[in-house]
């Protein structure tokens, strides 16, 4: 049974002075489920996740599966490149009612092929719970082969990947050896194109200001509204690429607070958009009547 089907929402972490915005995190998370969102993926890298401490961290995965309390799946993005501190994150979010794991490849110190295996293998094998993949080689610098996703099939609990490669071959050659796990994807401009090779979904950066938009268009795709599904990914088109003119997640944070979504500041080494940069993105949403 797949996790979830559809629109998964890589949310953004709202934060003030005092560190995450609890409150306005609540916001966020029942706006979305009112707006028909699939599930949510908190702590991941739209979320700020690599400039939280262990703790916000923990904090934020376990105020978000209490305010969900079961309405849709929580994936808590327990990815990082220290295999020990994800197992740990890992164990914590089974224990506090996280429905899947959203695991990154190991960046930076990467590994060998046999390291990757590994480094999933260990998490697979000491906490119960779906692993999601998450390819997204221009962050880590390892790209998930289709060979690597199915020598990681063999673990049980490995059931699905994010492919955010941008490498359309590869995402077809990812349902040909591995039909049991389940494809979503990564990049927002690929939502229908993946579908079309069988992908249940897409994780989105875009959901987070579009909701309604993203969830339409993978129910359209699901229930055979094909020309339906295009459409809205050619409407969004322009403004979907607007979201990645500067590194994820400025460019969506700086767009929902343009809206009045009040998610505040991002972490360094983060900061605000260029102004080119800032007036092409608003540009971009007059357009589509955001703002």
């Amino acid at each position: 049974m797949s996790l979830f089907i559809g629109s998964g929402v890589a949310v953004v972490t709202p934060f003030n002075e005092n560190g995450i915005d609890f409150k306005k995190l609540e916001e966020l998370l029942n706006w979305h489920v009112e707006n028909n969102t699939d599930a949510i993926v908190i702590c991941g890298t739209t979320g700020e996740g690599s400039t939280m401490t262990d703790e916000e961290k923990k904090k934020a995965i376990q105020t978000t599966v209490e305010i969900i309390n079961k309405r849709i799946p929580v994936v808590a993005g327990v990815g990082t490149n220290n295999t020990l501190k994800t197992l740990e994150l890992s164990k914590f979010s089974k224990e506090v009612g996280a429905d899947a794991l959203l695991v990154i490849t190991p960046y930076y110190n990467k590994t060998s092929k046999k390291g990757l295996y590994e480094h999933f293998k260990i998490i697979n094998d000491q906490v119960n719970l779906p692993i999601m993949a998450y390819n997204v080689p221009s962050r880590t610098g390892m790209n998930i082969t289709p060979e690597d996703l199915l020598n990681l099939s063999t673990l049980k609990n490995i059931t699905s990947i994010k492919e955010a490669s941008g490498n359309i071959s590869q995402a077809i050659l990812y349902r040909k050896l591995c039909p049991q796990i389940d494809l979503y994807s990564g990049n927002d401009d690929q939502i229908v194109a993946l579908m079309s090779i069988g992908a249940k979904g897409t994780i989105s950066v875009a959901a987070n200001i579009l909701p309604k938009v993203i969830h339409d268009m993978t129910h359209h795709y699901i229930n055979g509204k094909t020309n339906e599904a295009l459409e809205l990914q050619l409407k969004y088109l322009d403004f979907i690429n607007s979201l990645f003119i500067e590194t994820n997640p400025i460019p969506i944070k700086t767009a929902l607070n343009l809206i009045g979504k009040n998610v505040g500041n991002l972490r360094l080494p983060l900061v605000d958009m260029e102004e080119k940069n800032l007036d092409i993105l608003k540009n971009e949403m007059r357009k589509i009547n955001l703002i």
